[in-house]
């Protein structure tokens, strides 16, 4: 399985921007399609984005559409998620999650597609 670290996690205001960072080590950074996960305190971690090997497959969950931006670095080995226009309800832990798959253009969405972790990285909106 690849090593998967977050940052990029911190405070900002209802409105504002932070971009997340997520660095893989380990294997071949190109063979996975990647993902980015939430969990808010008392809740079930949740879906936010997915992104294919080929960076031309992307999902993402309703809530975040128009406002967060996923995106990949093969050459650096990382996966960002660039979000804007933060709500207090973005509040949560956010995790990085990779699967090595064959298929070149699938957006993985679902927990169960993933097989590697981040630990995650606080992401905290105030109002």
């Amino acid at each position: 399985q690849v090593q998967l670290v977050e940052s990029g996690g911190g405070l900002v205001q209802a409105g504002g921007s932070l971009t997340l960072s997520c660095v893989a080590s380990g294997h071949t950074f190109g063979d996975y399609a990647m993902g980015w996960f939430r969990q808010a305190p008392g809740k079930e971690r949740e879906f936010v984005a997915g992104l294919s090997r080929s960076r031309n497959s992307r999902k993402y969950a309703d809530f975040v559409k128009g406002r967060f931006i996923i995106s990949r670095d093969n050459a650096k080995n990382t996966v960002d998620l660039q979000m804007n226009s933060l709500k207090p309800e973005d509040t949560a832990v956010y995790h990085c999650a990779a699967v090595k798959t064959s298929t070149w253009s699938w957006a993985p969405l679902e927990e169960r597609d993933f097989d590697s972790w981040g630990r995650g990285t606080q992401v905290t909106v105030s109002s």
